[in-house]
This record gives C-alpha cells, sequence and structure tokens, in this order.
C-alpha cells in the first residue's frame, strides 16, 4: 500500500524577470489573479489534498511570501471593528498554523531540482509532493486532488501531463511512453526541453508532481543538465530503473502564468468563475473595442 503524501514543496525563489517592473520589488508568486496571489491557489490544491506539511524554498526578496500566511493582528482588528466579517474570515483563512510551514533558503538559482533538493531533510524520506506556483489549474476536482487519488495505483513517481503543440515540446519535460490508457501513461524515458526532431511525443510534464524520496540519491550527484541547471526532469529520469514512473492527464484546465498571455487569460478565467463578479465583467468585456 502506498504511503500518504503529507508534505509538499513550493520552489519559489525565482525572480520572475518576465514579469519586471512589476516584480522588481514583489515576489512573482504575488501576483494576484483577480484577487487573491498565485501562491495562495497553489497552497489551497495542497491543502485539498490532504497536504500538511508546506516547504517553501525561498530566495532573495521573497518575504512577501511569509508575511501573507502570517498572521496581521493589526489588520484583523482593524477589520473587526469596522464590522468586515467576510474580509476578516478571509484574511483568517489566508494563515497557515505555526508547525505546518517550514522556509529553506535557495542560496542562488541553480535549477528546478536544486530547489527541491535544498527540503531533503525536511522531507525525511516520505513521499512528497511538488507544486510550481507559475502553473495555475483550474478543475472541478483540483489538480493534486486527482493527482493523490490516482497514487496508489501508481505509487513512484507521478507527474501532471498536457499534451503541447509539437512546436513547444523544446519549452517542457517531454515524456517518452511504455503504455498509455488515455489516462495514465507509464513512463520509459523522458527528454528535458527536446528539439522538435528529438521529442519521443507530445506529453509534458507540467507544474505538478508527487515523488519518491529515491529521488534524492540522484540530487545529491549535483549534476547539470539543460541551461547548466540541476534539473529535476534528469534526476527522474535517473531512477527509471528503480522507481515506477507515470503520467496522469489531469481533468481542468492549466494557465502557464510564468509569462503575461497565460497570466491574463488565467485573470479572464478566473473572473468569469466568481458570481460575485462575472456578470458585471461580461458587460465591461462586451464594452471593450477589439
Amino acid at each position: 500500500m502506498s504511503a500518504r503524501i503529507r508534505k509538499a514543496i513550493f520552489p519559489v525563489g525565482g525572480l520572475g524577470t518576465r514579469f519586471l517592473p512589476a516584480t522588481k520589488a514583489m515576489p512573482k508568486e504575488m501576483l494576484p489573479v483577480v484577487d487573491k496571489p498565485l501562491i495562495q491557489y497553489a497552497v489551497e490544491e495542497a491543502i485539498s489534498a490532504g497536504i500538511e506539511h508546506f516547504i517553501f524554498v525561498t530566495g532573495h526578496g521573497k518575504t512577501a511570501i511569509e508575511d501573507h500566511f502570517d498572521t496581521n493582528p493589526h489588520l484583523e482588528i482593524l477589520l473587526k471593528k469596522e464590522g468586515k466579517t467576510d474580509l476578516l474570515n478571509f484574511l483568517k483563512n489566508c494563515t497557515l498554523d505555526s508547525g505546518k510551514i517550514s522556509y529553506i533558503r535557495q542560496s542562488e538559482p541553480k535549477g528546478l531540482g536544486h530547489a527541491v533538493w535544498c527540503a531533503r531533510d525536511l522531507v525525511a524520506g516520505e513521499p512528497f509532493a511538488v507544486l510550481l506556483p507559475d502553473d495555475l489549474f483550474h478543475c472541478k476536482v483540483p489538480c493534486l486532488k486527482q493527482m493523490v487519488d490516482e497514487y496508489p495505483k501508481t505509487a513512484g513517481n507521478l507527474v501532471a501531463v498536457e499534451d503541447v503543440p509539437q512546436d513547444q515540446t523544446s519549452r517542457y519535460g517531454i515524456l517518452s511512453i511504455a503504455t498509455d490508457d488515455g489516462k495514465l501513461i507509464r513512463v520509459n524515458g523522458m527528454v528535458e526541453k527536446p528539439s522538435i526532431q528529438d521529442a519521443p511525443s507530445c506529453s509534458a510534464i507540467v507544474g505538478r508532481y508527487i515523488l519518491s524520496p529515491e529521488i534524492f540519491s540522484e540530487l545529491d550527484k549535483q549534476k547539470t543538465g539543460a541551461k547548466g541547471e540541476i534539473q529535476l526532469t534528469d534526476a527522474m529520469a535517473a531512477t527509471l530503473d528503480r522507481v515506477p514512473f507515470h503520467g496522469m492527464r489531469f481533468q481542468g484546465k492549466r494557465f502557464d502564468c510564468g509569462n503575461k498571455i497565460g497570466f491574463l487569460m488565467a485573470n479572464i478565467e478566473y473572473a468569469l468563475d466568481r458570481a460575485d463578479i462575472s456578470e458585471e465583467f461580461k458587460k465591461a468585456l462586451k464594452n471593450l473595442s477589439f
């Protein structure tokens, strides 16, 4: 029987240069989709999947993330005094209890594999999740919850998968497929950011992982790959001989909020899904001239 997934790593040390100047003094993970920062969507997704321990791998200038998930007594007193109960409850829902949250510093940006490796002692030999806040998933059943439900059938390593256009394979880790039942893919290899000619398929790894602690035996070697970085995809590929590996096609939409178009599209999608503002927003959109 597979172990329960209790811990999640959030790699949030990136600089967010594609959103400068907005990210000069604000972490990219704090960019709001409607009225909630990207990192909060990821944390709420993890909570829905049963995660109990939240591990943030941060870098320079990321203290706003810590403040966001901490209490703000002055603001809470003010909201209570003004009778703004809904906002007060919303604020309290942003707070993570002491003992459930940890912060680790990534001293320099050496890649996603290195960011995950930084949290190795906190994971402590358990299977764990990794959530990339740049990838925002809009699903009836949250993406990580879908994966946790599927995990007992697979164990080992499990990644969220999206089929991408052939000319976009160079942006992703691409799977080599042994078997494919339409939902679950059994993986026999993978390539990080391959050219069109070298891509073994169009099935791309996107933003959500459940990983065996065996991954750290490879990340400990600190081998560099694409862009001279320590790639998580390379470490997963190196464990294929001893760890089962599967991809799961999730039900829902993914928005790449690491680029401006994906971020703008996410704001539109989420605004249209909000009962409190959707009708007014639709009217506003109709008044736009294109």
